[in-house]
């Protein structure tokens, strides 16, 4: 395990670059992000460990940030103060562009990773925006008349987004149809819901769970239509989009505090990783590389899928928020960020007895 402080501000995201195997970002918040400046770090992983190689200062809080996909040394940043800011690893001090639209903090930012000429970000505003690097302002807003923690494009489909918010909604957008009075939207799922029961069970549907706020959401990067959403109520379920009247795929409880981050493997369809208040990351598969895409609610409807918690790392010492998997070589090395001001990278393989089945 590899560890680097980022002495004076919190981790609140950390990601992997999409283009070198040895090089992270970090968005950071001076006094956990509740007042004070920002710090973006951008780490090398060296023989000799974690080196930072540049960062950059700003004036407001950073709470996440997202890699270009077409452009090797920028990134985006999403601030404290509504605004979302362009860096250029080869430029000194300052972001080459700015946009300032939303009307509260940036919560969230996330590339097209299909068309990879836009990003779209969320707010505490409601609102979901997309912007392309080459444009001064935003070229869609997508309403959600909620505070909206999470937004992100799909990964198998450059026009479909999906958003979390305080309402505990998961929102589908999809551009290609007509804006009219949807805005785009053509799905919004009540996170809150049990399963349905089987055909054979001959018993109604449990009544949902009271709505907590959904604090994040990821997309499966092998399974077409799979996102996995959790938040305030300390689990974690999957929905088929595709058939999203049939409740939860899987539900995965565990977590004793807020869940604040998901994120599939982007090497095994069934493996997700999860940061939490309670100080841990924790390793899960949903129970589909076993067969059990189904299975009965237990009676508080609380257990199903067939999932399970592979293995947990609880080496931090404050709130966990942030966690991304290495794209490149072995398939169990991630990171996480959290507020005790410490990024790990470590192998998922040491917590669990293994990764492949």
């Amino acid at each position: 395990m590899l560890e680097f402080r980022t002495q004076g501000f919190a981790g609140h995201a950390v990601k992997y670059s999409p283009f070198f195997d040895s090089r992270l970002a970090v968005a950071s918040a001076a006094n956990f992000g509740l007042v004070g400046n920002g710090r973006l770090h951008i780490l090398g992983l060296t023989p000799k460990g974690i080196v930072a190689e540049k960062w950059f200062d700003t004036q407001d809080a950073l709470y996440d940030l997202s890699w270009s996909e077409i452009h090797e040394n920028q990134l985006v940043a999403a601030t404290g103060d509504g605004s979302i800011k362009l860096f250029d690893i080869g430029v000194d001090q300052f972001p080459v562009q700015s946009w300032h639209e939303h009307k509260r903090e940036v919560f969230a930012v996330h590339w097209n990773l299909v068309a990879k000429d836009t990003f779209c970000s969320s707010s505490w505003d409601g609102c979901v925006k997309i912007w392309s690097p080459h444009r001064p302002e935003s070229l869609v807003t997508l309403p959600t008349h909620s505070c909206t923690y999470s937004a992100a494009f799909s990964p198998h489909s450059p026009s479909i987004l999906s958003s979390v918010s305080s309402d505990c909604q998961l929102r589908l957008f999809d551009l290609r149809t007509p804006s009219s009075a949807t805005n785009h939207l053509v799905l919004s799922v009540a996170l809150n819901q049990n399963p349905r029961p089987m055909q054979d069970v001959g018993v109604p549907r449990a009544a949902a769970l009271p709505p907590a706020e959904a604090l994040t959401h990821d997309w499966n990067k092998y399974r077409e239509g799979i996102v996995a959403a959790a938040g305030v109520d300390r689990t974690i379920r999957t929905f088929d989009m595709r058939a999203p009247q049939s409740g939860p795929v899987a539900i995965l409880p565990g977590h004793e505090y807020a869940i604040r981050k998901l994120a599939w493997s982007p090497h095994l369809p069934d493996v997700l990783l999860s940061a939490s208040y309670d100080m841990s990351c924790r390793v899960w598969s949903d129970g589909s590389a076993t067969g059990h895409g189904t299975g009965s609610a237990g009676a508080t409807g609380m257990a199903y899928g067939g999932g399970k918690q592979l293995g947990s790392m609880d080496r931090h010492t404050e709130f966990v928020v942030g966690v991304d998997w290495c794209l490149f070589g072995a398939e169990g090395w991630c990171a996480s960020c959290g507020w005790d001001e410490r990024v790990l990278v470590w192998d998922a393989r040491a917590v669990t007895q293994t990764l492949r089945r």
